[in-house]
């Protein structure tokens, strides 16, 4: 970790998990540097080791304040996050049993990706959950209702899967035994959530005369204002909605791998040893360096001591099951993921499909996917090592799992 603070140029240093600044891309830097001139901005900014340029402020970013919340300092995706459950299975068995469609992992990636809808797909009728049946949603702050979304959508989207880096894993851990990986968050409804506030932040801000400089991207809502406590509410609800679509996507993919194996495999004695969900874009009022204040992470875990988190690798590369050891000065917070160092479309002009899938070959991973064109999009050489990446936080978190791709769904 080294620190970033000219007095000169600053009102808070920046603390980034990484060896030199010339590990930060200048956008990135310069996202820093904005942060680290807001006069609400409470202590330090700390970057993670996966941090890379966003919107407003950087990914694996944490920023923590008293006064304000930032809807672009939780980003666009609220409540993106993992779930992880670790089986007694053999993981070998997806690959060795052969039915006449294929490989176990193949048969079991095709019915996946019949059942979780991608990319922009959503379920054609309303999904059974009792979270949104008893969710009071007439209690949520609504002015500018057309533009936020409504329980009907919610619905529909609950248990899809999404596009971008979002993915459904089968995997093996160092012993031999399967794991399964959700990584998605609130869909379209978070994103409206997020877009709506950050508009109504920037028009509150322009009747304030804030002294933020609009180029920052970094409107913000003063938490006594009511346009606050409603951004919460709504934050809060599209929280709660990632975290049941990871949790429905997971018990669909659990019930389909279950089957598949005892039809085909005639295992029946299956058992879950571990359960993790857990989100890593949204902010949370927490106490740190002795003041209440709200800790925003945007592409970040929260590892406070002894807490289970999920950093995922890219695909076909490993990803780690992790305990927070609570370090303050990372506000208790962790990277969520490698990081990346092009963004997408440079990583399609930069990769062929036919190198990526010949990698996939290569390490024998089975991948689902309906549109093969932008599979680069996601090619492990468009991140960072994640292995480097677990060495520069290994004062945040350790491992106490390791798992590899078997089989991987894209939206």
């Amino acid at each position: 970790m080294f620190i970033l603070f000219d007095e000169k140029a600053q009102l808070v240093p920046i603390k980034v998990w990484l060896s030199g600044v010339e590990d930060l891309d200048a956008t990135c830097l310069r996202q820093a540097m904005n942060l680290s001139n807001l006069p609400f901005a409470f202590r330090h900014i700390a970057l993670m080791p996966d941090t890379h340029s966003g919107y407003g402020m950087p990914i694996g970013g944490v920023l923590a304040s008293s006064e304000v919340i930032i809807p672009n300092a939780v980003g666009v995706d609220i409540g993106c996050g993992m779930g992880f459950v670790h089986t007694n299975v053999p993981a070998r068995l997806l690959r060795d049993v052969k039915t006449s469609q294929g490989t176990l992992a193949q048969v079991l990636v095709g019915q996946i990706m019949r059942d979780v809808p991608q990319g922009f797909e959503h379920h054609r009728e309303p999904q059974r959950s009792e979270f949104l049946d008893r969710f009071p949603v007439q209690r949520l702050f609504h002015y500018g209702r057309d533009r936020l979304p409504t329980i009907d959508e919610a619905y529909v989207q609950l248990g899809t899967l999404g596009g971008g880096n979002h993915f459904i894993e089968l995997q093996e851990d160092d012993q031999g035994y399967l794991g399964i990986m959700v990584h998605t968050g609130s869909r379209n409804l978070g994103f409206k959530v997020a877009n709506y506030f950050n508009q109504v932040a920037k028009d509150l801000n322009r009747t304030m005369g804030s002294e933020i400089p609009p180029e920052f991207d970094l409107a913000y809502l003063p938490l006594e204002t009511k346009e606050a406590a409603g951004y919460v509410e709504w934050m809060n609800f599209s929280l709660e909605f990632a975290r049941h679509n990871r949790e429905q996507i997971m018990r669909k993919v659990k019930a389909i791998v279950y089957e598949g194996l005892q039809r085909h495999a005639g295992l029946k004695d299956i058992e879950i040893s571990q359960e993790v969900n857990a989100h890593h874009n949204y902010a949370v009022r927490e106490h740190h360096f002795g003041r209440d204040v709200w800790v925003h992470r945007k592409g970040a875990i929260r590892a406070g001591r002894g807490e289970l988190g999920i950093i995922p690798g890219a695909m076909g590369a490993y990803s780690f099951i992790v305990e927070g050891l609570g370090n303050p000065e990372s506000f208790h917070s962790a990277s969520h993921g490698a990081g990346r160092v092009m963004g997408r479309k440079e990583a399609v002009r930069t990769f062929d499909v036919d190198e990526v899938m010949a990698d996939f070959k290569a390490k024998n991973v089975v991948l689902g996917k309906k549109r093969k064109g932008d599979t680069a999009e996601e090619y492990y050489k468009a991140y960072k090592n994640i292995e480097e990446v677990m060495r520069e936080q290994d004062d945040l978190v350790k491992p106490v799992m390791r798992v590899r791709t078997v089989a991987v769904i894209k939206g």
